[in-house]
């Protein structure tokens, strides 16, 4: 089944068109009450068109992005319920990366009672784990300042997560004070900071994609990932292989449904990480339209975060297209304590208020901006998808492979082997990695000039240009 043949997973398929929430929900524990961290940066008015999928990511200093203004008091508390769950619920999770794969022994290493060399503050910002500097101490911070604290001492990273510092991880510590577990929250995948303190570490950015982060790498490190292996129905080798070929800010959730660690082609069938902003009045929210946010939150969280909760999709049942899920009843996942089911709500709340963040400021030429929106919902036909204000299709937004000018692999993968039409807003921030679903794009330049070729629209350089530099103004 893990052969590169079969690991085919077309992820290259909406730059322009569909956001694949493929690891949308990694996952959570309630321990932070800080409820103002998040900034407000309101995106562009312009929508988006054009039919297909652009998936990016570069980050800025700009603040995360979230709209509360007049919301009611129950609102407000839904939405401050939403964010404390997207930063630091783990849904139980530990159980199963500390637990099973003693990821946490990895991270404290042999001096402090785990294996190996153990992670230091270095190594973890390598591997793009992020640090909330509002989360640290004044006199920690001018300690760091001023070159007193040892980056290369896993001891280190031991204290950030003791402050719950380490965005989108949470530590378990017994009463010894030793790391007892660890747990990972929907903000490691979905999460980044503004590196105002210093690269990797500043203010959380929510909702941003993190494409600095090797999700594969950071598993990778668990001293035993058998229990993975068997779920798949391969050998650790085959595991640690797939992991490997992710790299920086991909994800792949299928493979534990469908075992297709590679595309036909032998690249790695893992998806760039989506933002998870600017999803409000879109239908589905992933590349290929599995569900909406509601959806895949609990599908992250009980099947690829392994949190506690109840699950359903009859889908998965189809053992011909999603063999490893039927095998093992992914689709029925029930949990007596269930942590995941009553927060789902609020966390949609939360998730559908991150607006995304608006273009810095001469980041894009306005001028050409201007004739480049002319373009956009004319010649260049993108409005005939990305339509205003949202950037989708209001309805049903999905697209055959055909329809688009790429390959199927992706779409087939999923329940109704289509892309979704990607919202647009925001796409300066998650430029890193390229655009469409597996980032097989670049360049927005590259993302024009194959819409040009596909639909044949005879763009001349100067108005592929003036379509970039709007593009980058959304």
């Amino acid at each position: 089944m893990w052969t590169n043949g079969n690991w085919a997973r077309n992820v290259g398929t909406i730059a322009l068109c569909g956001a694949t929430a493929t690891a949308l929900a990694w996952g959570c524990e309630t321990n932070d009450t800080d409820d103002t961290r998040t900034a407000t940066s309101t995106s562009g008015s312009h929508g988006s068109g054009g039919a297909a999928c652009i998936s990016t990511s570069s980050m800025a200093g700009a603040t995360s992005s979230t709209a509360t203004g007049g919301m009611s008091d129950p609102a407000q508390a839904a939405f401050e319920k939403g964010r404390q769950t997207f930063r630091y619920d783990t849904f139980g999770d530990e159980d199963f990366w500390g637990g099973t794969l003693n990821l946490h022994k990895a991270i404290e290493g042999q001096t402090h009672g785990g294996v190996g060399a153990g992670v230091s503050p270095k190594a973890a910002l390598s591997v793009g784990l992020k640090v909330d500097a509002e989360a640290l101490p004044a006199d920690l911070v001018a300690s760091i300042q001023a070159g007193q604290v040892n980056l290369d001492d896993p001891a280190t990273t031991l204290a950030l997560l003791k402050l719950n510092a380490v965005v989108g991880v949470t530590g378990v510590f017994a009463s010894d004070g030793n790391l007892a577990s660890v747990g990972i929250q929907c903000a490691l995948c979905h999460s980044t900071v503004d590196d105002s303190f210093a690269p990797g570490i500043g203010k959380r950015l929510d909702g941003w994609p993190n494409r600095d982060l090797d999700v594969g790498a950071i598993v990778s490190l668990s001293p035993d990932l058998t229990p993975v292996a068997q779920f798949l129905g391969v050998d650790e080798p085959t595991v640690r292989q797939v992991l490997a070929g992710w790299g920086p800010g991909k994800f792949d959730a299928e493979v534990f449904l469908d075992g297709k660690g590679f595309r036909p082609d032998g690249k790695t069938a893992a998806t760039l990480i989506p933002p998870a902003f600017g999803l409000a009045g879109v239908n589905l929210h992933t590349f290929e339209g599995w569900g909406s946010i509601t959806y895949w939150n609990a599908f992250v969280a009980n099947l690829e975060m392994h949190g506690k909760g109840n699950f359903f999709d009859p889908r998965l049942d189809d053992a011909a297209r999603f063999p490893v899920a039927a095998t093992n009843q992914s689709g029925h996942t029930k949990n007596a304590d269930d942590r995941i089911s009553s927060k789902l709500g609020d966390l949609q709340i939360y998730q559908l208020a991150l607006v995304p963040p608006a273009p810095p400021a001469g980041s894009f030429d306005a001028q050409a901006a201007m004739r480049g929106d002319d373009l956009f919902s004319g010649k260049a036909q993108c409005a005939t998808c990305h339509v205003e204000p949202t950037g989708a299709e209001p309805g049903w937004p999905m697209h055959t492979a055909e329809e688009i000018g790429i390959d199927s692999f992706q779409a087939d993968r999923s329940p109704d082997q289509r892309y979704r039409t990607t919202p647009l807003r925001g796409l300066w921030s998650h430029a890193k990695g390229g655009f469409y679903h597996d980032g097989r794009f670049a360049t927005l330049m590259d993302v024009v000039d194959h819409y040009d070729e596909t639909f044949t629209l005879a763009l001349t350089p100067s108005e592929k240009s003036d379509l970039v530099e709007y593009l980058k103004s959304l």
